[in-house]
């Protein structure tokens, strides 16, 4: 049975006559009895009875009119289904983004896209930077937005904004008074750090190995797996952190936190796609949103900073 057979069927049962139905689907009046006998045959049942020159829905074709219809009705909303996706009016996508991303840089830009297409549905999950990538990977989730260097040989990673990392302490700490933080009195406090896993940790760790130091040189009293308890563990604490600017910044503004002069690299985030998997209008035009607006954070330009 083809959409077409019941197309034809409808308009035969509505003009009860074989060649004004056929004159109105511009079809031949042979196409349009042969696509009967078909679906007749196909089926085992009669449709119409001949009455005079005339036809006559039988039993059956009466049961099975409201059926058609009902099934062309779901086909046209397909199609225009389709047609909405594919104007952007409507459809879905899941994304994954690890803290930073998700916390504090993401928020504000899919409101803006939401508003641009409201009939997009966005589900978006937090996690840290691996976590991130293996949802990507495995098909949970269509986009990923990181701010780790992501090896993974099944995902395209495109440059789609970044931060800075910077080391804050506590309005008490001893180092408060310090014009710069030199590499060799890092090992001289206690930190506060993400757990493994996270672009800031495997980012800090980077810089260190840079200095000539291993994270094992470092007195690590906690690991926490998220952005705010480490801000509120330093705030309260004699412990430094190394974390985004993003983060800190609120803490900085009201004082509670101390922005320490220590060179960090800028960190550029990353939005993950499979390589495999197609792209979506949908993914396309997020891309295009993400990528029209300020890239930059808070944390440039702290005067105490450089």
């Amino acid at each position: 049975m083809t959409l077409e057979q019941l197309r034809i069927f409808i308009a035969v049962a509505e003009q009860q006559h074989m060649t004004r139905a056929a004159s109105g689907l511009h079809l031949t009046q042979s196409a349009t009895s042969a696509a009967i006998a078909a679906l007749e045959a196909r089926h085992g049942v009669k449709l119409f009875d001949r009455v005079g020159r005339g036809i006559v829905l039988t039993q059956a074709g009466r049961d099975f009119l409201g059926e058609a219809r009902a099934v062309l009705a779901r086909a046209r909303a397909a199609a225009q289904a389709l047609d909405d996706i594919a104007g952007l009016k409507r459809g879905s996508l899941s994304l994954a983004a690890s803290q930073t991303v998700g916390n504090y840089w993401l928020p504000q830009r899919l409101l803006r896209f939401r508003q641009r297409y409201p009939g997009i549905t966005l589900q978006l999950t937090i996690a840290n930077t691996e976590q991130v990538a293996a949802a990507v990977r495995d098909g949970r989730a269509d986009l990923g937005l990181v701010e780790g260097e992501v090896d993974e040989p099944l995902l395209s990673a495109t440059p789609i904004g970044g931060d800075e990392l910077v080391i804050v302490v506590g309005h008490d700490h001893p180092w408060r008074t310090l014009a710069r933080l030199t590499a060799a009195k890092l090992s001289t406090t206690g930190w506060v750090l993400r757990e493994r896993g996270s672009g800031t940790r495997a980012m800090f760790e980077a810089t260190l190995r840079r200095a000539g130091l291993a994270l094992s040189d470092l007195d690590v009293r906690l690991e926490l797996p998220s952005n705010e308890a480490i801000r509120a563990a330093v705030e309260s604490s004699d412990c430094a952190t190394a974390i985004s600017a993003l983060v800190a910044s609120p803490s900085l503004a009201a004082g509670t936190l101390h922005l320490l002069r220590f060179d960090l690299p800028r960190r550029v985030f990353h939005l993950l796609r499979h390589k495999e998997h197609s792209q979506s209008r949908a993914e396309n035009a997020l891309l295009a949103e993400l990528s029209a607006t300020p890239t930059g954070s808070p944390g440039f330009g702290y005067p105490n900073h450089r």
